[in-house]
C-alpha cells in the first residue's frame, strides 16, 4: 500500500501542470456533480418504483373489480334462469311422453330460457345436465347427466355451497370459463343431482385484460392450484420479449403468490432480469390477477438518464480539458518570459528585467507579482554588489594605508622620540608632553591589528588628540566621558569617534579658544549601543544642519566620496550602515549658539560588531 502511494505521488509530481489542474477540477467539479446526479437518479428510481407499484396495484384492483362485476352478471343470469320453474320442472319430467307438450315447451319455456341466454352477449352457452332417462337432447341447453364430466363433481359443488367457478371449464375448457350450480337434488338416492353450467369464452370474460397489448405491466390470470394454467394476451410486448422464458417466469411468480401477503409485491430474478409482480386473489375463481413488470422496463427512463449524465460529464470534462490547456498555455507563455530573463541573468545580464506592462496602480495576478518580485530581486542584487565593491575598496584602501604606515612608522617614532628627549634636556615639559600625545596619536592610527578596538582605547586616543590640539593651538578644550566601566571593554569600529571630535574641535570653538566636549554611552532597548558626543560650541546654522541631516537620511548605497575636510560625518555614517545595516549610523542635532550633538548607533550584541 505504501509503495503504491509513493508511486502515485511520483507520477503526480512528474505530471504536467495542465494535467494536475485538470485532475483538480475533475475532483472538485465533475466527480461531485456525477455523484450528486447519480444520487438524484437513485432517488428518482425509488420514487419511480413506488409510483409504478402504486399504478400496478391500482390496475390490478380495477381488473379485480371488473372480473367480479362480470361474475356478478353470470350469477344474475343463473339466478334468472332458475326462476324459470316451469322449464326446470319440464326437463325433469318425461319429455318423450307427449309430443304436443314438447312443442308447447319449445315455444314457451324454452324460448324464454333462450332469450335469457341471448340477452347477455358474454355468455356463450347455458346447459342443464339432468339425471333423467326421459330427457330429450334435441337442444344444446338440455343434456343427460351422463354427458357431464366428471360424474362426481356434484359432491364438490355441494361442499362449496352449491355453486363454483372454474377458470378452465371441466370439459373442453382450454379457452372457456365455466360457472357450475346445483339445480335440484335428487329425490331418490340412486339418482344424481341436476347441474347448470354457464360457459363464457375467455375472450369475453377477460376482454379488458386481453385487449392490453403494451405498457410496462403484463396482466395475467393464474389458476390458484395449477401453476401451468393461466390466461394472458399472447400478443403483449412482454410475452413476445420473454419468449420461451415466459413459462419459467410465470412459474416462479406463481410459487411466491400468497393469499395472506397479496399487498406486498413479489420480486424474482430470472437470468439477468429482475421482475416485480403485484397481485390480487379472487376467491370465487380460485385464481390470481397478476401484473408483472420488468425492472429494466420500469427504470428505462432513469437508465437513459445515467447515459445522459455520463455523456454530459464526458463533454464537461472535455471542455474543462480544453479550457485548462488553453489557460495553461497562456500562463506558460508569460512564465517563459521569466525563464528567458533568468537565462540572461545567468549569463551576467543583471539588467534583463521582465516587462510586466502594468500601470502605476495595477497589481496584476500572481505571475505579475512574481515578475515584480523578480525585478526587485535584480535591483537588490545590484545594490548588494555595489555594497560588496565598496567594502572591497575600503578594505583595499585600509591595506594600502597600513602598508604605507608600516613603511614610515619607525622613522616617525624615532624622530619624535629624539625631539622629545631634546625638549626634556632643554627643560621644555609642555613640548615633551605634546610630543608624547602626538606619538600616541600616530601609533593608534598607524597600527591596525584588527578593524575593531575597545571603547576604552578609542577614548584614550581622543584624549591624546585633545591634549595635542590644546598645545598646538593654545586652546582650552576639555573632554569628559560618562559611561559604565563594563562598556570600556566593548569592541567598536576603530576611528569611528575621532572624526566627530575633530569636527567639534574645528567648527565648535572660536580660534584659540575651547569648548567642553562630553561623551556619554548607554544601551537602548537592549538592542543598540548609543554613543553621544556633545559640545557646547557655536552650533550649526539651520541651512547647513538641514543639509547634513538630509545627507544622513539619504541612500547609503551611493558611492562613498571623501569630503573637503577628510573623512567627514557623511562618510562615517555610510560606512557604518554598509557594515551594520540601516538601523545603525550617525545622527546630528544642533541649535546655533548653544550646542551640537552627534549620536552613533551600533549593534548592542558585541558579536555583531565588525570593522570597516
Amino acid at each position: 500500500m505504501k509503495a503504491s502511494l509513493t508511486g502515485i505521488r511520483k507520477i503526480y509530481r512528474n505530471s504536467r501542470i495542465s494535467r494536475k489542474l485538470f485532475l483538480a477540477f475533475s475532483i472538485m467539479i465533475a466527480v461531485p456533480a456525477i455523484a450528486i446526479s447519480f444520487l438524484f437518479i437513485g432517488i428518482k428510481q425509488n420514487q419511480l418504483y413506488k409510483d409504478a407499484m402504486t399504478t400496478g396495484s391500482g390496475h390490478v384492483a380495477r381488473l379485480n373489480e371488473q372480473l367480479r362485476s362480470k361474475m356478478a352478471m353470470i350469477e344474475n343470469v343463473s339466478s334468472t334462469a332458475l326462476t324459470q320453474k316451469a322449464f326446470v320442472d319440464f326437463i325433469h319430467s318425461n319429455m318423450r311422453g307427449d309430443g304436443l307438450r314438447l312443442v308447447k315447451f319449445r315455444q314457451n319455456q324454452f324460448e324464454q330460457m333462450h332469450n335469457i341466454i341471448q340477452s347477455n352477449e358474454m355468455i356463450s352457452e347455458l346447459s342443464f345436465y339432468v339425471d333423467n332417462p326421459n330427457v330429450y337432447e334435441i337442444w344444446p341447453e338440455i343434456y343427460h347427466y351422463d354427458k357431464f364430466w366428471p360424474q362426481d363433481f356434484w359432491v364438490t359443488l355441494r361442499e362449496e355451497g352449491g355453486s363454483a367457478y372454474r377458470l378452465f371449464a371441466l370439459k373442453d375448457g382450454e379457452h372457456t370459463l365455466s360457472y357450475y350450480r346445483l339445480v335440484r337434488l335428487p329425490g331418490q338416492q340412486q339418482k344424481r343431482p341436476s347441474i347448470m353450467e354457464i360457459r363464457v369464452e375467455h375472450g369475453a370474460f377477460f376482454s379488458d385484460l386481453l385487449a392490453e397489448g403494451g405498457g410496462d405491466f403484463f396482466s395475467v390470470v393464474m389458476d390458484g392450484t395449477n401453476p401451468s394454467r393461466y390466461v394472458y394476451n399472447q400478443k403483449h410486448s412482454f410475452a413476445q420479449n420473454a419468449g420461451d422464458e415466459l413459462d419459467t417466469i410465470l412459474g416462479r411468480v406463481h410459487q411466491q403468490l400468497d393469499v395472506l401477503q397479496q399487498k406486498s409485491p413479489v420480486k424474482i430474478t430470472e437470468g439477468d432480469q429482475t421482475y416485480y409482480a403485484i397481485y390480487r386473489y379472487i376467491a370465487p375463481l380460485n385464481a390470481y390477477v397478476v401484473d408483472i413488470a420488468s425492472h429494466q422496463a420500469l427504470m428505462k427512463g432513469p437508465r437513459s438518464w445515467y447515459v445522459w449524465v455520463v455523456a454530459i460529464a464526458a463533454c464537461v470534462l472535455l471542455l474543462m480539458l480544453l479550457l485548462v490547456s488553453h489557460t495553461t498555455r497562456r500562463i506558460f507563455r508569460r512564465l517563459d518570459r521569466v525563464l528567458i530573463s533568468m537565462r540572461k541573468v545567468r549569463q551576467g545580464q543583471l539588467d534583463a528585467k521582465i516587462n510586466t506592462g502594468l500601470g502605476e496602480n495595477e497589481n496584476g495576478d500572481e505571475i505579475d507579482e512574481v515578475a515584480v518580485s523578480y525585478n526587485n530581486m535584480l535591483d537588490e542584487i545590484k545594490r548588494l554588489m555595489t555594497q560588496v565593491v565598496d567594502k572591497q575598496l575600503i578594505a583595499k584602501n585600509a591595506q594600502l594605508h597600513s602598508l604605507h604606515s608600516q613603511i614610515n612608522s619607525h622613522f616617525l617614532y624615532n624622530a619624535l622620540e629624539s625631539i622629545r628627549m631634546l625638549a626634556e634636556v632643554q627643560k621644555q615639559p609642555a613640548i615633551a608632553e605634546a610630543l608624547v600625545s602626538l606619538g600616541s596619536l600616530l601609533r593608534y592610527s598607524m597600527k591596525w591589528r584588527s578593524d575593531t578596538v575597545a571603547l576604552g582605547e578609542e577614548l584614550a586616543n581622543i584624549q591624546s588628540y585633545i591634549q595635542f590640539i590644546n598645545f598646538m593651538e593654545s586652546a582650552d578644550f576639555t573632554l569628559t566621558a560618562e559611561l559604565p566601566p563594563e562598556v570600556l571593554r566593548y569592541a567598536i569600529p576603530k576611528m569611528c569617534m575621532q572624526p566627530i571630535v575633530e569636527n567639534a574641535v574645528r567648527h565648535a570653538a572660536p580660534k584659540g579658544g575651547g569648548v567642553p566636549i562630553q561623551i556619554s554611552v548607554k544601551v537602548e532597548n537592549e538592542s543598540q549601543l548609543i554613543v553621544e558626543i556633545r559640545d557646547d560650541g557655536t552650533g550649526v546654522d539651520p541651512q547647513t544642519l538641514a543639509g547634513l541631516q538630509a545627507a544622513l537620511r539619504g541612500d547609503a548605497d551611493t558611492p562613498i566620496v571623501a569630503s573637503k575636510n577628510g573623512l567627514g560625518l557623511e562618510n562615517v555614517h555610510k560606512r557604518l550602515q554598509l557594515h551594520y545595516g540601516k538601523d545603525c549610523g550617525l545622527w546630528i542635532d544642533s541649535v546655533q549658539g548653544a550646542f551640537t550633538s552627534v549620536t552613533i548607533r551600533l549593534p548592542w550584541e558585541n558579536t555583531n560588531l565588525g570593522g570597516w
